[in-house]
């Protein structure tokens, strides 16, 4: 396939790292030659220096023979404007646009029919935000995600000593969490994949990761001794776009308070946000913290646009007495900083936007896509369809299917009902399997089996 990507920030570097190893023809147009000579150097992908969205620079890329654009620069406008020029002067291929700002979101009139040209609008914070109200909502865990429009869950939990799990085996897990819905689909040991059968032992410091029907998690979470005391106290560090699209999510059911440290955008947010305390201030300040009680915080969450104050702050709150703390990180490798400091979770916005781009670049009938792990592992769920000429899955069990030992079965959805998976399982058209490959180099097994023609 052929992608262009517009944009060579953490974003675009992230996409580009994520398809540059699957035989696709990546080209990047950003107008930062720095930013292209780093990629180009780690990645076999062609550069253009350059503005996205001028006509010359995007023909100049090859936009006119692209299977897919997607438009990840910093700003919204160059993003939306970029689409539209592709869309009036070429033979046009999908787009798909990054937009932030929730002004332009709150007008779904702005990309529809007849609207601004945009096959896929993504918008990261909304993703984030998302992502951190799961964690809010289930405090035992360290990720959640939904598939099958909400009837399944895929989360993960850190193994700690002397905990519920520790020493015990697949099978054992399996026969107490019963009925064949609930599945371990993953293990990970110092980052790290284990093959998962009936005989897998968890230890000390594993990360697993459970399919469970969305009704069923609290139950789950509660067999497992991962079920955390309910957040009530919350405050954010950062006012962004982030920080007050949370608060917005929050605030009706929670205590929340926000610290900015910027005047103009405190106000602002104060204005806009009706049961939210904003505070002026700096979220590293450790007597701001403790003015603000934070030893009886649940959850102190820092979301500004800086990794390090993230890191600082988070850790400082927790060392102060906060319960639980959340962490933004852009770049992912500032994870191994983590365990050192006290910070509970750490959620990458590249790494959570990732997949709602992959779903629309997958090959196959892909309806959801989560990359996991530092971008090293993928969640799918795919749709069973009768192909001539090419393999499928429907009309065989699971014990025919020859997937590699990487992939592992998570979930089946027929006509919205979860079916237990066994051995002799047979698959129907329109089936919805989620899977998890341990090795996102598995996917291209997955793709063969759900084609669609």
């Amino acid at each position: 396939m052929k992608i262009l990507i517009l944009g060579a920030g953490s974003a675009g570097s992230s996409v580009a790292s994520a398809l540059a190893s699957e035989e696709n023809e990546i080209t990047v147009i950003d107008y930062k030659p720095e930013l292209l000579a780093i990629l180009k150097a780690k990645f076999d992908i062609v550069t253009v220096a350059g503005n996205a969205a001028h006509p010359r620079i995007l023909e100049q890329a090859g936009v006119q023979t692209a299977d897919i654009v997607i438009a990840v620069t910093d700003r919204d406008e160059t993003n939306m404007l970029a689409c539209l020029i592709i869309s009036k002067l070429y033979q046009r291929p999908k787009t798909i646009a990054r937009v932030r700002a929730i002004d332009y979101l709150k007008h779904p009139k702005l990309f529809d029919a007849n609207g601004i040209p945009v096959d896929i609008v993504i918008s990261p914070e909304q993703i984030v935000m998302e992502s951190i109200r799961n964690l809010i909502e289930f405090p035992g865990v360290l990720h959640v995600s939904n598939f099958a429009d909400g009837l399944v869950r895929l989360f993960s939990v850190k193994v700690v000593a002397d905990g519920f799990l520790i020493g015990k085996k697949i099978k054992e897990l399996s026969q107490r969490l019963s009925d064949g819905k609930i599945r371990i689909v993953a293990i990970f040991r110092q980052g790290k994949p284990q093959i998962v059968n009936g005989q897998s032992v968890i230890q000390v410091d594993d990360e697993v990761f459970f399919v469970v029907p969305s009704k069923d998690m609290r139950r789950v979470l509660k067999a497992l001794h991962k079920l955390g005391s309910p957040i009530k106290r919350i405050i954010i560090a950062g006012g962004g776009h982030v920080g007050k699209r949370l608060a917005l999510a929050l605030e009706k059911d929670y205590q929340v308070k926000i610290i900015e440290k910027n005047a103009e955008r405190a106000h602002k947010i104060a204005n806009e946000l009706s049961n939210t305390l904003v505070l002026l201030g700096d979220c590293t300040n450790e007597s701001l913290l403790l003015d603000e009680s934070i030893e009886s915080t649940d959850l102190f969450c820092s979301v500004t646009e800086l990794d390090g104050i993230n890191i600082i702050a988070s850790s400082l709150a927790k060392s102060l007495g906060a319960r639980k703390s959340i962490c933004l990180l852009n770049q992912g490798s500032y994870v191994k900083l983590l365990p050192s400091t006290g910070i509970d979770v750490a959620v990458l916005p590249n790494q959570e936007t990732l997949g709602s781009i992959l779903k629309h670049v997958r090959h196959g009938d892909v309806a959801q896509v989560n990359s996991l792990c530092g971008g090293t592992a993928e969640a799918i769920e795919a749709i069973a369809h009768k192909h001539n000429g090419q393999q499928s899955v429907v009309g065989k069990s699971v014990q025919e299917i020859e997937f590699p030992a990487g992939i592992v079965l998570g979930a089946l959805i027929r006509h919205r009902q979860i079916i237990s998976i066994h051995h002799d399982t047979v698959f129907e058209e329109g089936d919805h399997v989620v899977m998890f490959a341990i090795d996102k180099k598995m996917v291209v097994n997955i793709e063969n089996f759900f084609q669609t023609i």
